[in-house]
């Protein structure tokens, strides 16, 4: 009795070493074709016909077996490519990926790229380089290492200062901490107009019909002041509603046909919805024929149909004038 019990439990174990192996293990008719840099695998074996026709239990198992044979085969090969510990010795074991082979197409166009503000082009222009500075400094004042700017920055604010220096040539009576404090005030508006002309420049430069450009010398008009403030206003992602206003400025709601915020379909979901999206798309890219936006083409047929009509509106008013100057000259010479 005792040595059938052990027969029993050695057969339970190479039944479960066997399960084992034909877990890691996959054999396949043709080998598959991979792509690690986008982590991709190309099976070229067709699947059993009979065992997908229908819907059932049956059919859900062996595409869950295919998919995890073929995910299988996937994560052996990214076993084999070179790996390195991420963050030090104790860090995880992370593979490095080889460049794509396959390109993959997008559904969204790829974004736009931003436009140069103003000190962008002339550093361009000039051929200066941008510098990584550290964020901290050493204050002789303080003693201590303190933020290069913002809050609490070495140096302080020279506005804030108990003691400010006259300089040469200045009106002793003058008040030397209002010049800081005005001139203090004059930067920070300088620095504000700057921000919305390039945010102006960047919206002029994403539409299809520029507006008039702004004087470089500051004289803008009300309307084009107003401009500028609706298009830094609608810059966040709020559309404005949390963008604290000037002291004037009147409380308007946000645009909704000026900006609206992206919204993305969710991974996972409604597959139907999502398949019927991606076989349109790609219907459209393999047609040659363009697709008709009838609203459009109505439009410019009647835009047409006008303008040839004007034309040959003034086409008769012109031969009429031709027609009754022909006929006063010879009155003028009988007289």
């Amino acid at each position: 009795m005792a040595a059938v019990r052990v027969e029993e439990v050695l057969a339970a174990a190479e039944e479960q070493e066997a399960e084992k192996r034909r877990s890691v293990t996959v054999e396949k008719e043709l080998e598959l074709e991979f792509d690690l840099g986008n982590l991709l695998a190309l099976d070229r074996n067709p699947p059993p016909g009979a065992a997908l026709r229908g819907a059932g239990p049956r059919r859900e198992a062996l595409l869950r077996a295919l998919a995890r044979d073929n995910t299988q085969l996937l994560v052996a090969q990214l076993w084999e490519l070179p790996a390195e510990r991420a963050g030090g010795a104790g860090g995880p074991l992370v593979a490095r990926l080889p460049e794509p082979a396959f390109r993959l197409p997008r559904e969204k166009p790829p974004p736009r790229p931003r436009p140069p503000t103003r000190w962008e082009q002339f550093a361009r222009l000039k051929g200066i380089r941008r510098r990584k500075r550290t964020s901290l400094v050493w204050d002789e004042q303080a003693k201590e290492w303190r933020r290069r700017w913002g809050y609490r920055r070495a140096g302080g604010d020279p506005a804030r200062a108990w003691l400010a220096e006259v300089p040469a040539g200045a009106d002793p009576e003058e008040d030397q901490f209002g010049r800081l404090r005005r001139e203090k005030r004059e930067r920070v508006a300088r620095n504000e107009l700057n921000r919305l002309r390039n945010l102006a420049r960047a919206h002029r430069a994403g539409t299809a019909a520029p507006a008039a450009p702004l004087h470089p010398t500051g004289h803008q008009s009300r309307e084009e002041l107003g401009h500028v403030a609706r298009v830094a206003r609608v810059s966040t992602a709020s559309l404005g509603r949390f963008q604290p206003r000037l002291p004037k400025e009147p409380a308007e709601p946000p645009s909704r046909s000026g900006g609206r915020k992206r919204r993305f379909e969710p991974l996972l979901g409604n597959l139907a919805a999502e398949r019927s999206r991606q076989l349109d798309l790609l219907r459209d890219m393999g047609s040659k024929k363009p697709v008709l936006d009838i609203t459009r083409a109505v439009n410019k047929q009647l835009r047409q149909e006008e303008a040839e009509a004007a034309a040959a509106k003034g086409k008769k008013q012109s031969q009429r004038g031709k027609r009754g100057r022909r006929q006063q000259r010879p009155g003028r010479s009988s007289k």
